[in-house]
């Protein structure tokens, strides 16, 4: 049994599924390639708004899907600087490219100190991992 998903070194991620690429006190978000699967093929999303301050697990936007919908929870603590407007126009770029074109918003970090309990990406390999086992345990 092997759960092949995406998960590139260098960005830290959340239990809720959203990637986080640091720049600086700048946090780019999207969600994951595990996400983007479990939803297929995204029709639409409801983008922040932009210089709001938001708090870490608050949700800021919606991915949705034929099949399904995702919340978007700010994995970090910060105020919203840019969404990625493209994805209004252009929602499958969550699909075809989630860890870069498809990224959904940037938060100014207040806290970073909240980085350090998001995981890593063998950590959240380890994870999904855990959450495919469990699936396949419950059916």
């Amino acid at each position: 049994m092997s759960f092949e998903y995406e998960v590139p070194e260098g960005l830290l991620y959340s239990r809720n599924h959203e990637w986080v690429q640091v720049k600086g006190k700048i946090a780019t978000v999207g969600v994951t390639d595990y996400v983007q699967r479990k939803l297929r093929e995204v029709l639409y999303i409801e983008l922040p708004n932009t210089n709001v301050k938001v708090a870490r697990g608050q949700h800021v936007a919606t991915v949705e899907s034929v099949r399904a919908s995702h919340e978007v929870r700010s994995p970090v603590s910060g105020k919203i600087v840019e969404v990625n407007a493209r994805l209004v126009d252009s929602p499958e770029l969550i699909n075809e490219y989630p860890y870069e074109s498809g990224w959904i918003f940037k938060v100014e970090i207040s806290d970073a100190n909240e980085l350090s309990d998001l995981m890593d990406a063998d950590e959240y390999s380890r994870y999904l991992t855990e959450l495919e086992l469990e699936a396949e345990e419950s059916e």
